[in-house]
């Protein structure tokens, strides 16, 4: 793995040796030796991890990490204390500071690589979520979430109740967040999980010596519990054990004797994290949903009604079925924007479009892919089973006159272009492009014709 480290100590001999050995596995070391300089190039070389000395000339550490936190820019970056001092306050000081791992500098090389890996890999999945939803927060399809936060749910799963109530207590005292003292069973229960916990408080030995990491494997292969953080709880006399759950996918691991402070301190940098993970992947996600839905009626768009038309009609010609493509258009809607504005004429299209849907199968396509123009695919549809729906939605729209506020009732029709593409029947596929083309023909004549009414096209020769 990859990836830039910046190495801040005031002694040169300590950054030699980090830079020896992260340079051995194949990081790029950045070196510095003051906390400004820490800040100054944790701007501009943009590193994707910290080590940051306690003790620095000019700045503690932990208003080093302050700062940090405090600008956009390096907020997100992961920071790993170091230090050979390892009172509480000093601890407690660096978790409240926002810090996302404090060692001692006697750390052993295993664990110390494994910690990193860990928390570089958060860091890439964060990077790829972010880059991921640049371009769509770019397009305006993204906002800014709300700033209230709701408390989180904690899952504490150990072999003693005991053990948990003890957890629950001291995580209790500190946070705002609900508890559950849960099995191992429960755990793994999708049923029993609700709501699905943001955290997992595991023991490492549950019920036997690497029941804590059997579980955690568990949780990190099912969907509902994949981005759920986990903080493994081990006993002080567990050692190189660490860098196993590190790189098995613990977000964090903690002694046994661990401070109550201390613990949830770290347990809610967790959830910190986690709860930023989801708000990108749900940026994302909406973002997606967003980049193939016309804003105003809340349908589909063009580009998606194409894409997805084009593996309707590849299953029919797999399957030998046939399918319908209707081109719907609304019957002089020019003169009600210019008769009654804009905003009567979005009113007009939303109440449309929901009369559509409401007049379709389920399984039907629906899109707006124009101003006025509306595309309807009828998979496993043939003539027989189209006309009667494009009858239907033309009656849909002209039976109820549209309510415009300030003005009468208005009375509106549609016409209905009808493709039908029968795989039994026409034996060479038809291009998608070619059957909204003779649906699209259809509606001319429709439209020529009168209005109001439904013009098929047969299946090409």
């Amino acid at each position: 793995m990859s990836g830039k480290i910046l190495i801040v100590d005031d002694v040169a001999t300590n950054r030699i040796v980090f830079k020896v050995k992260l340079g051995a596995a194949c990081y790029t070391p950045i070196l510095a030796a003051s906390g400004e300089s820490c800040l100054t190039l944790a701007k501009q070389a943009k590193p994707d991890l910290i080590l940051l000395d306690l003790v620095l000339p000019d700045i503690s550490g932990a208003e080093v990490l302050r700062r940090l936190r405090a600008d956009p820019e390096t907020a997100s970056i992961p920071v790993v204390v170091f230090s050979a001092e390892e009172d509480r306050a000093s601890r407690l000081a660096v978790f409240s500071a926002g810090a996302d791992d404090y060692l001692a500098k006697t750390i052993d090389d295993q664990t110390l690589l494994a910690r990193l890996r860990n928390l570089l890999r958060e860091r890439d999945e964060i990077t790829d979520l972010e880059n991921g939803g640049a371009p769509i927060r770019a397009l305006g399809f993204a906002e800014a979430g709300a700033g209230f936060e709701m408390p989180g749910t904690i899952a504490l799963v150990t072999h003693l109740p005991e053990t948990a109530l003890r957890w629950r207590r001291e995580l209790g005292a500190n946070m705002p967040d609900k508890m559950m003292m849960i099995s191992r069973e429960a755990a793994l229960s999708g049923a029993a999980l609700s709501p699905v916990p943001d955290v997992f408080v595991i023991e490492y030995d549950l019920a036997d010596p690497i029941g804590g990491l059997r579980l955690m494997s568990e949780l990190r292969s099912r969907p509902q519990t994949r981005h759920a953080a986990i903080c493994v709880v081990k006993n002080d006399r567990i050692g190189g054990e660490s860098a196993i759950a590190f790189d098995l996918g613990a977000n964090d691991v903690v002694p046994v004797s661990v401070d109550p402070g201390e613990f949830s301190l770290r347990v809610a940098r967790l959830l910190q994290r986690k709860r930023a993970a989801d708000k990108l992947r749900l940026s994302v996600r909406d973002g997606l949903r967003m980049a193939v839905i016309d804003p105003l009626t809340g349908l589909f768009n063009r580009r998606y009604a194409v894409s997805q038309l084009a593996i309707i009609a590849a299953q029919a010609k797999g399957a030998s079925q046939p399918f319908a493509v209707m081109v719907i258009d609304l019957d002089r809607f020019k003169e009600v924007n210019d008769h009654f504005g804009h905003a009567a004429g979005d009113a007009v299209l939303t109440e449309v479009a929901r009369r559509l849907a409401a007049n379709i199968r389920h399984n039907d396509l629906l899109a707006r892919i124009g101003g006025e123009e509306f595309l309807i695919a009828l998979p496993c549809a043939d003539l027989k089973d189209a006309k009667p729906i494009a009858e239907r939605l033309c009656k849909a729209v002209h039976d109820a006159p549209f309510a415009i506020p300030g003005f009468a009732p208005l009375s509106l029709t549609a016409s209905i272009g009808l493709a039908v593409c029968d795989g039994r029947v026409c034996h060479v596929p038809e291009p998608v492009a070619e059957v909204i083309d003779r649906a699209d023909q259809a509606l001319m004549v429709a439209k020529s014709g009168g209005r109001n009414q439904v013009t098929i096209s047969q299946t090409a020769a």
